[in-house]
């Protein structure tokens, strides 16, 4: 199944499979991101951007778009997710766009915009972990982007991000989900 999502220049397209996150249909949750970040403008610091756990890669394709001059990691463990992103990337002719497992990025490269619907399914402690691989990643003025339900712990993991060295604050609400933004710039700089 195939789907539009709006580009900075038209529409862009992404082809989705059984097995990925949000088969057949943008969610919700990753639409209310998309929304956000078709407005942002280029003031991030020097380097590449990541999407972490990209499905079929949505936001990962829309920012590699948005942002041409960056290069954009697009990262899943379901290899047909990493396959589906891959290619969505090249249908939307985006040669800034690198697909692939969590363990194929380089080890020293750090993060200027970390993005991320997580899943927050896979439980509270394997959440904490996957965060704080790609958060300990950012630039010291980088910046993250989630969008996480509140009825799925949307309001403790803002705590937990804040208590752990991210500050983060809540940009929206809206359709029973929370927009975040996490920083590594601390409050007494």
């Amino acid at each position: 199944m195939t789907y539009e999502i709006a580009g900075p220049s038209g529409p862009l397209s992404i082809a989705s499979d059984a097995g990925v996150f949000s088969h057949g249909s943008l969610d919700k949750a990753t639409a209310i991101l998309l929304d956000h970040l078709r407005t942002l403008v280029d003031d991030f610091p020097v380097g590449d951007f990541i999407d972490v756990g990209c499905g079929a890669g949505p936001i990962a394709v829309l920012l590699a778009a948005k942002f041409p001059g960056r290069h954009v990691w697009a990262v899943d463990t379901n290899s047909r997710a990493v396959e589906l992103c891959a290619s969505n990337a090249r249908v939307n002719s985006i040669d800034n766009l690198t697909a692939c497992t969590p363990d194929d990025v380089p080890q020293g490269l750090s993060f200027a915009l970390v993005c991320s619907n997580p899943p927050i399914r896979i439980g509270k402690s394997a959440l904490h972990e996957l965060l704080g691989r790609w958060l300990g990643r950012l630039h010291r003025d980088g910046t993250a982007l989630m969008v996480v339900g509140k009825n799925l712990g949307a309001d403790s993991l803002q705590s937990w991000l804040t208590q752990n060295g991210w500050p983060t604050e809540r940009l929206a609400s809206s359709k029973g989900f929370r927009l975040f933004r996490s920083s590594v710039t601390r409050a007494e700089d």
